[in-house]
């Protein structure tokens, strides 16, 4: 059991739900109130939702062998067009505004996306050298677009992105749970899965066999670069405001943890959805128990930065194997040590 990929990220999960109830009783508490639903989990999966879906775009993109950077700037670019375009029309309230928005956060995401993918996949530039240039100067755009200052909205139907209810749940949740479901059912009911496995595992052997894997690789940076525009229209929508220099601050560093702690490797290769959303869900866990538990403000990073090395640690086969080796070489020096002065009484 322990052997399983989800294993380790399941439970170093209920191991960090379980350190919070010590402190709040009632953490596993959900309650229906204005029938919506309210409590410590339902935060966790809302606040984790937009970390979810830039998480699940990179596990693409690391399946094939690469890396984006840009994801953060690419958040801060769609809520800051979003926000922009809602502030200025004449009906800020209107759905056919809001969704002008979404759609014009979404077209420029696809384009940053792209020019991403055709940077690595045609002019063949290291994927961490394409998208970091997109990540310093996208933080730069995002500040153009609102001109260094914070764009507030005002609108009902773009509040809902990321911060109203349908179905007495966030709305954000059922949105990030849609496109899991959704790129599970690409990934693993079709080839397409295998092919961006088989592209990240060998891309010689790929290409030998002729799988197109310049389309490929494009289309996962494509796909990154949309979840985290959704991410980004999450953001804002929550907070009613675009933030050019602060929405998805560092995000892309969360979601590269999220897919490690799920059990994907960075060399490329095999990948798993649901092992990224576990380690979504932990790093988000890990910031609310980091709250709850009050650890001092200075030093949250450090405490952080030591669970996911211990969370990557235990979940390695190697360092296990090592670990369980030495164990085994105590336990025999030990047991010989017992043994010698029984040894000699006997010849005494």
């Amino acid at each position: 059991m322990t052997k399983h990929r989800l294993f380790w990220p399941a439970a170093v999960l209920a191991a960090l739900l379980l350190a919070n109830v010590a402190f709040t009783h009632d953490f596993f508490a959900i309650r229906i109130k204005d029938g919506h639903l309210y409590g410590s989990l339902i935060d966790i999966l809302h606040f984790g939702a937009p970390l979810i879906l830039v998480a699940l775009g990179m596990t693409l993109v690391i399946a094939t062998g690469g890396i984006d950077l840009s994801v953060g700037s690419t958040v801060a670019i769609a809520g800051a067009l979003a926000c922009l375009h809602i502030s200025e029309a004449p009906d800020p309230g209107s759905v056919g505004t809001v969704l002008t928005a979404v759609a014009l956060a979404l077209a420029v995401a696809l384009v940053l996306g792209l020019a991403n993918g055709l940077l690595v996949s045609r002019v063949g530039v290291q994927p961490i050298i394409a998208t970091l240039i997109l990540m310093v100067a996208g933080r730069g755009v995002a500040q153009l677009i609102t001109d260094g200052q914070i764009i507030t909205v005002t609108s009902a139907p773009y509040q809902l992105i990321g911060g109203g209810y349908w179905l007495t749940a966030p709305f954000s949740i059922l949105l990030s749970a849609a496109m899991v479901l959704l790129t599970a059912l690409l990934t693993r009911s079709t080839a397409l899965g295998l092919l961006l496995e088989s592209v990240g595992g060998n891309p010689v052997a790929s290409r030998l066999v002729g799988i197109r894997a310049t389309r490929l690789i494009a289309l996962v940076y494509v796909f990154s670069a949309l979840c985290a525009a959704v991410a980004g229209l999450m953001i804002s929508s929550n907070v009613s405001a675009a933030d050019g220099n602060n929405a998805g601050l560092w995000i892309e560093l969360d979601a590269i943890l999220a897919v490690v702690i799920g059990g994907t490797s960075l060399n490329g290769g095999r990948f798993s959805l649901g092992g990224t959303v576990l380690g979504a869900l932990v790093i988000q866990t890990l910031s609310t128990t980091i709250y709850t538990i009050g650890i001092p403000p200075e030093t949250t990073l450090v405490f952080k930065a030591v669970v996911v090395i211990t969370v990557c640690l235990i979940q390695s086969p190697q360092f296990r194997t090592r670990l369980a080796r030495r164990r085994t070489a105590h336990h025999r020096t030990a047991a010989g040590t017992a043994a010698a002065p029984a040894n000699l009484e006997v010849g005494a």
